[in-house]
């Protein structure tokens, strides 16, 4: 896995562009900036917008190339991100140390994506706010007619609104909603995709 992202980030051109994703852009814009965290988050567009609006981030991924870009995209916007290198199960935060976490596109190892979410929520305080944005289950069939949108090809990788009740059955829902968006996101997001979206309050 390390190695299909070392190489998807390898090139000069941003894999998803350098634009923040569009839900979270909407979200961040409505609560306070704090401290927040950014799992999966390769190359680092949504990391490197959080810190132009102050937030103070850090983000974590497998990839070497992801940091590198990352890296490389902060610079070019002056701001500064604290992100770390490793395997999901190595990279270790304080219980309710953020106030905010962005999951976006984070699409975990299936048999493993639940236990990361719930292991995640340890690290937000209490009232502290999850956004949330990733391919349904229904999205298998919109990558099979178009590949350009990207996603996962296997079901058990792509959510379900049920799922993310589940993982995150100890926050107040402030939007859960399944919809179908139109994604134009550097090389690998383009066309009519099918995505969950939560944003939700820890409550204890």
């Amino acid at each position: 896995m390390k190695d299909k992202w070392d190489e998807r980030y390898s090139g000069k051109e941003f894999a998803y562009g350098e634009q923040p994703n569009n839900y979270l852009k909407e979200k961040l814009n409505e609560i306070p900036a704090g401290k927040i965290l950014f799992p999966a988050e390769g190359e680092g567009r949504n990391a490197v917008y959080a810190a132009t609006l102050g937030w103070k981030v850090f983000a974590f991924d497998l990839s070497e190339e992801g940091k590198r870009k990352a890296t490389q995209l902060a610079e070019k916007h002056q701001v500064k991100i604290n992100y770390e290198v490793g395997e999901f199960q190595s990279i270790k935060y304080p219980p309710n140390g953020f106030d905010a976490i962005a999951l976006i596109y984070a699409h975990f190892p299936s048999e493993k994506k639940s236990d990361y979410h719930k292991t995640l929520t340890t690290y937000l305080r209490p009232g502290g706010t999850v956004i949330f944005e990733a391919f349904s289950k229904n999205h298998l069939s919109y990558v099979t007619k178009n590949s350009k949108v990207g996603g996962p090809k296997d079901i058990e990788s792509l959510f379900s609104i049920d799922e993310i009740k589940s993982d995150f059955h100890d926050f107040e829902i402030v939007e859960l909603v399944e919809t179908e968006i139109e994604l134009q996101e550097g090389l690998f997001h383009n066309g009519k995709g099918s995505v969950v979206r939560l944003v939700g309050q820890k409550k204890y």
